[in-house]
């Protein structure tokens, strides 16, 4: 099967599941050929079967803001008339359901009849598309889907209460890909940035409001009055300024450690004894999968669909948003001594094999062909 993939090729959670599925499919032998404007971060070097092709951003000094749906919708034409593909599939609802809606009726003013699936991600629906200017295209591109899927429950049911939508959503959630698994090397990584006897906590993400990152600096901050331990903050975006502010002033400098963005953030959460979730909304929480996927126990608040990856007192502690005492309470309770820690280790390795690639690949596969298989 020929399958185009239109996604937002940066460390967000959604170029990082399309980028991750669309590899798997080209290793089970479809051809898959990536459409957006950069290469996706986590694409990495040359595959068989991966295709990717780069909407170029015109110039034009008529344009205050260049119209990029636009052109993204004619290089969806383009490859799907020339690649001869199947069916596309678009990863966020904005712009990419709403370009892929008009590549279809272009294309089916030409004789081509081609299939689309909307996966909605998270804020595309939860942020963004609770903005009234935004609704009704949402709204009308979902409905105009051939299928619409999600990365949890909680997104499902947002989607339904915040959008007048007529569509089946099928819950299909994330997933942690088979290399995610701890090196022979990262004891000795991890001594460069922390003594043998200092626990490391770490957050990953793209410090946006909305992951309350502040609130990770300040659960650092009381946990680190009880014992000895590093922070590690992975990424970066428009929170950071603020956040060295906040350490400098929490006289935590030498103890926080800005990386910012990292291609693969295995190597980060490898060394760590617990990651930091403490977001004001999550649709799924990737991140905190990919941590426990490598034995990282996880603190989190109880938002969305973190509940749905999390389970409070077995792969870590759920608390509400903005708790962070709670928050700290709970982190030092799984670092009270090595047993317990090692126990929420097994755990949360446990639980993230319930979300095995092998496990959700076949799920969108079978979309794929029913949708293949009507258009034939």
């Amino acid at each position: 099967m020929k399958i185009g993939i239109v996604l937002y090729p940066t460390f967000g959670g959604s170029g990082v599941v399309g980028t991750e599925l669309g590899k798997a499919l080209a290793k089970k032998g479809h051809q898959v050929h990536f459409i957006t404007y950069s290469q996706p971060v986590r694409l990495g070097s040359f595959r068989e079967n991966i295709f990717y092709h780069e909407v170029a951003i015109s110039d034009y000094p008529l344009f205050e803001y260049q119209p990029y749906e636009t052109e993204l919708t004619s290089k969806m034409v383009d490859v799907v008339k020339y690649e001869k593909l199947d069916l596309l599939h678009v990863h966020y609802a904005i712009p990419h359901a709403s370009a892929a809606y008009m590549a279809k009726q272009i294309l089916k003013s030409q004789g081509i009849d081609i299939p689309y699936i909307t996966t909605l991600h998270g804020t595309d629906i939860t942020l963004v598309g609770k903005d009234p200017s935004f609704e009704p295209v949402i709204t009308f591109c979902i409905n105009q889907s051939d299928a619409v899927t999600a990365v949890s429950e909680s997104l499902k049911n947002d989607t339904y209460a915040h959008f007048n939508t007529t569509r089946e959503i099928h819950v299909i959630p994330n997933f942690i890909a088979p290399n995610l698994k701890p090196s022979n090397a990262a004891s000795e990584v991890r001594r460069k940035y922390a003594l043998d006897n200092e626990r490391i906590l770490c957050h990953v993400s793209n410090f946006r409001k909305v992951k309350r990152v502040e609130d990770v600096v300040r659960v650092f901050a009381l946990v680190n009055k009880k014992i000895p331990s590093k922070l590690i903050l992975a990424g970066d975006g428009p929170e950071r300024s603020y956040l060295e502010r906040l350490v400098r002033e929490l006289d935590l400098c030498g103890k926080v450690l800005f990386l910012g963005n990292v291609s693969d953030t295995a190597h980060v959460l490898e060394i760590s004894d617990l990651f930091l979730l403490p977001s004001e909304t999550e649709s799924f929480g990737l991140a905190a999968l990919e941590a426990m996927a490598v034995g990282v126990p996880v603190i989190s608040s109880n938002t969305g669909g973190i509940p749905e990856v999390n389970v409070h007192g077995e792969t870590g502690f759920l608390s509400n948003v903005g708790d962070v005492e709670d928050m700290a309470n709970n982190a030092l309770k799984i670092f009270k001594d090595e047993e317990t820690l090692n126990l929420f280790k097994h755990k949360a390795v446990d639980r993230a094999h319930d979300f095995d690639l092998a496990k959700i690949l076949p799920l969108y596969e079978k979309i794929y062909f029913d949708l293949v298989g009507e258009g034939k």
